[in-house]
């Protein structure tokens, strides 16, 4: 966390079969997306996914580094951190819920 909000690294697998979060990579989060690695789509698509994964504002979601990389650097601008927090911890519950069940 830092004073403007989260900063978060994603690990972007473009042109996947799904638009979901996928689990840990390393010290990164794994997102897949069906958006291509073409003129910024990718990377349009993982602001408004995370926004809407978040409920935040897709104009929150700002691209550090990465442009052009699978590994992006994300800052998640917000005021209010802990719910923001509380967020991301939940859906990773979700992720790692339904890897057990499947």
């Amino acid at each position: 966390m830092t004073a403007h909000g989260i900063r978060l690294r994603i690990h972007l697998q473009p042109r996947a079969a799904y638009n979901r979060v996928v689990g840990s990579h390393g010290d990164a989060l794994k997102i897949s997306l069906t958006a291509p690695p073409v003129d910024g789509a990718a990377n349009t698509a993982l602001s408004r996914f995370l926004a809407s994964q978040l409920n935040i504002s897709a104009s929150a979601v700002i691209l550090l580094g990465g442009e052009k990389s699978r590994d992006k650097h994300i800052l998640i601008r917000t005021e209010s951190g802990n719910q923001l927090v509380q967020r991301l911890i939940e859906l990773l519950r979700r992720v790692d819920k339904k890897k057990r069940d499947d």
